[in-house]
């Protein structure tokens, strides 16, 4: 698989597995760009085999803040999970922070809603975490899992727009989405060409100034803007989230 994909492409590869030994087995394979290992957690048994596989095939590692009673839903535990655990097991086998990627984990928005914006504290937080800082990345589309296929993409862009004035540095995310690729563009070009643009700028440059979005900032005229407001009023736990939010 990793010699087909840099048939391809000359983008650096993530491998996803539990089997190590298939792990190991694509990093001996990679010819181009350095690769990426996801992922470690802060169980024991993955900490001790996992980063070391990192650090002899000059991988990076992304490690969840996630031990063995699972996902920890408070900013503060995620962040003490990076700070006790995972930091320091990667200093302990001089891998460099620069090659170790957090990822906080996203919870859905139906079922899990209180712990959205819990998420954003813990990337900002973790932005500070260490000097330099590790990276910050997240399975962006699991923030959506479980609500209709129609409002996937929007919640999905709205958060993004969120995360990323928090300090995020990454996701793992549908790359055939359009309107996603676009919400990044704008963001990172800052283009507020145009009224939509302009909101996810002031959304993202909210959450990034530590604030709170305004909806001084929306023109509730526009069906497009109304949309993405409302979509920030469930991510925010402002509005408890049904499927049928955007009617409501």
């Amino acid at each position: 698989m990793v010699q087909v994909v840099e048939a391809a492409v000359d983008v650096p590869l993530c491998l996803d597995s539990t089997n190590l030994r298939g792990i190991e087995a694509g990093l001996r394979a990679v010819t181009k760009a350095q690769p990426i290992i996801n992922s470690t957690s802060a169980e024991e048994e993955r900490l001790e085999k996992v980063p070391p596989l990192a650090k002899e095939y000059g991988a990076r590692l992304i490690a969840l803040t996630m031990g063995k009673s699972g996902i920890p839903v408070s900013a503060d535990e995620r962040v003490l999970i990076a700070l006790e655990r995972l930091i320091p097991r990667c200093l302990e086998i001089d891998l460099p922070i620069s090659d170790l990627i957090i990822d906080p984990l996203v919870l859905t928005v139906s079922g899990c809603q209180e712990y959205c914006p819990e998420l954003m504290e813990a990337v900002r937080t973790l932005k500070f975490a260490w000097d330099p800082p590790p990276g910050i990345s997240v399975g962006l589309s699991n923030v959506s899992n479980a609500v209709p296929s129609a409002n996937r993409s929007l919640i999905n862009q709205v958060y993004l727009a969120m995360l990323m004035g928090a300090g995020l540095d990454m996701i793992i995310a549908d790359p055939l989405d359009e309107d996603l690729r676009e919400t990044i563009r704008i963001i990172e070009e800052r283009d507020d060409g145009t009224p939509l643009g302009g909101l996810y700028l002031s959304i993202s440059d909210r959450i990034g100034a530590m604030e709170r979005p305004s909806v001084d900032d929306v023109d509730l005229d526009d069906p497009d803007q109304t949309a993405v407001w409302k979509t920030v009023q469930i991510l925010m736990n402002d509005v408890i989230y049904a499927d049928s939010y955007l009617q409501q």
